[in-house]
């Protein structure tokens, strides 16, 4: 709870533990195993920040976060801490919070949508799980676009610029290097999967803007933005892929602010392990500069997680405000986990911090929170606070009337699909009469009407003598589309002395096509000479 400019995080008998306003912006911490109270410390740390005037982000992996929303109600364990406290004294009262829902997929809370120029090759890869050759592919489909001024905006411009650039490949490899058939199909079946998980619903326009998580309401209470992950939490490449591109987006946005009395805004990244899974090197150090340099944005991040040991010691060092939930130590591998985390601690004298790990009840934490010079300080066991709105999640029709009213439901409610790559790719197809696109080899043939088939009486009246006059035009006919055959085939022959040293089974565009003429003008002159030869024999 917010008391005393500062944030309550809990207490015991003997002391109180404040995480200082002005040292939130030094990321923090919420470990512990499942059912410890992990949820319960970040619904506390939440509601602080709002009464402070800070926004905040949090998904809500379960659902109960929710409950924000709602006036809290008094139980047995809450009216015993509020006593054993004093909390009432300390300005505690049970009360709702300003929330914003939302959800990727749009259906518990107004949809969010994120461009591909946006999301970028690098955390598009992440998502897709590319191997190296085909993140290759997907930067160079990457800079054709940006290059050619061609949008992209939703996956199905996406899939066109790798159609286009693959089909193309011969015009590109020059400037951008060789573009593998296989790795491009691959490409677009890992985008196939991605839309199966709701990519198509996520890609697109509007695009959030990273400044509407950053709101007040009219009492300066600071927004509590919930990302609704319930069914997010089944694709968990998009869920950490989304949170990684908000943190680099705040980032590369938000100004250099310094040191201030609170933060700007706060972040809670939750199952952080999953951001680091699989993570290449680079990335991992791409992450770790955005999380050492982002406090001077005023942003403070905080991991939630099991274990500390699921963060990367680097990333770890760097998170000055820890609060420790109970660990089970039942084996060799958590045995170590918790003497992993009772090491990230400022040692107490009073008591060993390995031993109290693994004996914490539900709602009891060790906490440590960075002093007013920045040092950490002593850990403590304590009790948190309970929140002060409801435990547990809102009912969906209450849920629903609080989206209705949501001051940005017009601006994000409804997808906009404007000209982008896709529409621009097949108007300069349409528009350009050079661009051959090929034709099956089995498709039916359009005849001709001809002139006989149009007047029978006047072809039943004509003369014999005619026919040396028929014969000449086939003839010119005939001598016609071969010439034009065999410029073609002169041309396509030049080319393939170019590529000479390329291997390849496929077939150009331009070696469809003649093909598609000779067989196309062979079909009609074979017709026209048997309709003559008939017609003269009458």
């Amino acid at each position: 709870m917010y008391a005393e400019n500062n944030i309550l995080v809990g207490a015991n008998e003997n002391t109180e533990v404040y995480l200082l306003s002005k040292m939130a912006n030094r990321h923090g911490l919420i470990a512990g195993a499942t059912g410890t109270g992990k949820t319960v410390t970040l619904k506390t740390l939440a509601e602080a920040f709002s009464d402070m005037g800070v926004p905040v982000f949090l998904a809500d992996m379960k659902g109960d976060v929710s409950g924000l929303a709602k006036v809290g109600e008094t139980n047995a364990k809450i009216d015993e801490r509020m006593e054993k406290y004093h909390l009432a004294e300390k300005g505690f009262v049970f009360k709702s919070y300003p929330v914003e829902f939302w959800d990727l997929y749009g259906e518990k809370g107004l949809p969010i949508r994120v461009t591909i120029s946006e999301m970028g090759p690098q955390l598009l890869s992440k998502i897709l799980n590319l191997s190296e050759a085909q993140e290759g592919v997907l930067n160079i489909v990457f800079r054709v676009a940006d290059d050619e001024n061609l949008l992209l905006i939703d996956l199905k411009d996406l899939k066109s610029m790798i159609n286009h650039v693959s089909d193309n490949a011969e015009l590109y490899e020059n400037q951008y290097g060789a573009v593998a058939k296989k790795s491009a199909t691959t490409l677009l079946r890992s985008i196939l999967t991605l839309e199966d998980q709701g990519g198509d619903l996520f890609f697109g326009e509007p695009a959030l803007e990273l400044s509407d998580f950053m709101q007040t309401n009219d009492e300066g209470k600071g927004m509590i933005n919930v990302l609704d992950s319930v069914k997010l939490s089944t694709a968990p490449e998009l869920y950490s892929t989304f949170l990684l591109w908000m943190i680099s987006e705040l980032y590369e946005t938000m100004p250099e602010v310094g040191d201030l009395d609170k933060p700007k805004f706060v972040f809670f990244f939750d199952e952080a392990h999953l951001l680091f899974d699989d993570m290449s090197p680079a990335f991992q150090k791409k992450v770790e500069q955005i999380i050492r340099l982002i406090r001077s944005k005023g942003v403070g991040v905080y991991f939630i997680t099991q274990s500390p040991s699921d963060i990367p010691d680097t990333v770890l060092s760097q998170l000055g405000n820890r609060v420790q939930h109970a660990l089970h130590a039942y084996t060799p591998k958590e045995q170590k986990a918790v003497k992993t985390a009772a090491e990230t601690f400022r040692p107490n004298p009073e008591f060993d911090t390995t031993e109290v790990i693994s004996n914490l009840g539900t709602g009891e934490a060790l906490v440590s929170v960075l002093e007013e010079k920045g040092a950490p300080s002593i850990v403590q066991q304590v009790d948190i606070l309970p929140p002060q709105s409801f435990i547990g999640a809102i009912e969906d029709n209450y849920r629903a009337e609080l989206m209705s009213i949501s001051s940005l439901r017009d601006k994000y409610r409804e997808a906009v699909d404007r000209e982008s790559a896709y529409e621009m790719l097949l108007n300069k197809i349409d528009n350009n009469p050079n661009v051959q696109t090929e034709i099956p080899e089995d498709a039916p043939i359009r005849e001709i009407p001809n002139q006989a088939e149009q007047a029978p009486a006047q072809q039943e009246t004509q003369a014999p003598e005619d026919a040396p006059k028929q014969k000449g035009i086939l003839e010119d006919v005939i001598g016609i589309a071969v010439g034009t055959a065999v410029d073609q085939m002169a041309k396509q022959t030049t080319k393939s002395k170019r590529r000479s040293t390329r291997k390849t089974t496929r077939k150009t565009t331009v070696e469809k096509a003649t093909t598609t003429v000779v067989n196309t003008a062979a079909r009609e002159v074979t017709k026209g000479i048997i309709r003559g030869i008939f017609g003269n024999m009458k």
